[in-house]
């Protein structure tokens, strides 16, 4: 059976088919929504177009999965951890970040090196593509 996705949601997916990271810009303001949004959170315009997204991003926090909380579908990607993530363009939001480790999260932290910079990257789940981030090489 399929499912029926919003129209927001649907033309993301498609995108991410294509190798195309989308969020959405106000025509008012000029704000861009990264995950797609239908209003814009800044001035609440409806008024939305599709941009793509640069894909440079910093990385503000670092938590790393505990044992309860990794999730299956995630055992491909190597390390990682979840952060929270500020796009190019603005958009800050919570991500999964590739490449970390507990031993470089802890020299991040005691080199007080926060933010890092990372950058968007389409990853293959089981059936459908998402965004995820990797670390910059230094």
């Amino acid at each position: 059976m399929a499912i029926k996705l919003e129209k927001v949601v649907e033309t993301f997916y498609q995108k991410l088919e294509e190798g195309k990271i989308m969020g959405k810009k106000c025509t008012k303001c000029g704000a861009v929504e990264f995950p797609p949004v239908y209003a814009c959170n800044s001035c609440g315009c409806w008024d939305m177009e599709w941009v793509e997204i640069s894909g440079k991003a910093k990385m503000h926090s670092i938590v790393m999965p505990a044992p309860l909380s990794t999730k299956p579908e995630y055992k491909n990607l190597g390390k990682y951890a979840y952060g929270e993530i500020e796009l190019e363009e603005g958009s800050r939001f919570n991500g999964v970040v590739r490449g970390m480790t507990k031993k470089k999260r802890k020299e991040i932290l005691a080199a007080g090196k926060l933010p890092v910079p990372c950058h968007a990257a389409i990853y293959q789940r089981d059936g459908y593509k998402t965004v995820v981030f990797d670390l910059d090489e230094e």
